[in-house]
Formats: structure tokens, sequence, C-alpha cells
């Protein structure tokens, strides 16, 4: 679990994902948080099921690198967003993250605050050396996000933008 200022970052376990996917309140009620409306992106759902779900059951992987975290809202004791590595660190020390703010939370800094958090978590760990992320050339709040984070954009193909940040 990572805590800032306003947030909690918390790695969720393989039946705590089981709850997130079911989109129920039943992790909101596990995790003793208010409920919140979240829509599971198709993207997300495919992730989840063959990759997340899968690296998190297996017990030779670091689950940390493999799992969803939920990011929550202290003052609201709410969840407001996603954000997971896309796998273990490269032989070179990258990870990649990927991240997602619900509709009713966009806009207030909370995901700029939690890649603050995950960057500070990642450059602890022995093994990574920089993070990688892609956004959508036509979603300039997901990449405002890495630019306030001192990521830099490494190239452009297509509708996608890649960024990597080197500590």
């Amino acid at each position: 679990m990572i805590s800032s200022q306003n947030l909690i970052l918390k790695p969720l376990s393989h039946n705590q994902l089981i709850k997130y996917i079911a989109n129920d309140d039943s992790l909101e009620r596990e995790l003793k948080l208010n409920p919140t409306k979240k829509v599971i992106s198709p993207e997300l759902r495919e992730a989840l099921a063959e990759t997340i779900l899968p690296n998190v059951a297996d017990t030779g992987k670091n689950h940390l690198f493999s799992t969803l975290w939920t990011i929550i809202l202290k003052a609201e004791s709410r969840m407001v967003g996603d954000i997971c590595f896309v796998g273990e660190p490269t032989e070179d020390g990258e990870i990649e993250i990927g991240y997602g703010t619900y509709e009713n939370f966009r806009g207030k800094g909370y995901m700029t605050e939690a890649v603050a958090c995950i960057i500070d978590w990642a450059k602890r760990q022995d093994n990574v050396k920089s993070i990688f992320a892609q956004t959508a050339k036509d979603n300039p709040a997901s990449w405002h996000i890495l630019e306030k984070n001192n990521f830099e954009k490494v190239n452009e193909d297509g509708n996608l933008l890649s960024w990597r940040l080197k500590f």
C-alpha cells in the first residue's frame, strides 16, 4: 500500500480482483469504502481476464507488478481510479504503467498524484530504472498527467504517443 497526502494506492489480491470485476460494491464493502460508480472499459476487462488475473494467480511472479492498484480518495473513503504495471521489469529495468480515473473524479489532479506515488514506489525497487507509458493523441488529459510527472515523449505512432521516465 502507498499513501500520499490525498490518496491511498492499494494493490488488489486475486480475490479482490474478482470482486472488482463483479462491480457490485462487494470490493468496496470488503475494503470498508463508500460505493463508487465505475465503468470497466472493454480494454481493461480484456486485460483483467487475459493478463492480470493469470499473472496475479502465478505465485512465481511479483503480483505488485501484475495486479490492479485501486486509488482511494482519503477524504471521501472511495475508489476514484486504477493504476497498474504491465508486468514485471524488463531485463533493462523498464516497467510500463497504465491508468484510468473514474468519470466523476476526472480533472481534479488525483491521477497526477497517483502517478507520482507509483513513480516514487518504483524508484525504490532495485530492478526498476525507467517507466514507459502510452496515451492516445486525442486524450490530452492523460498525457498532461505524464508531462506533470516529468515523462518525456519518445515516439508518435498513429494515434499513440509513447512516453518514458528514466531515473
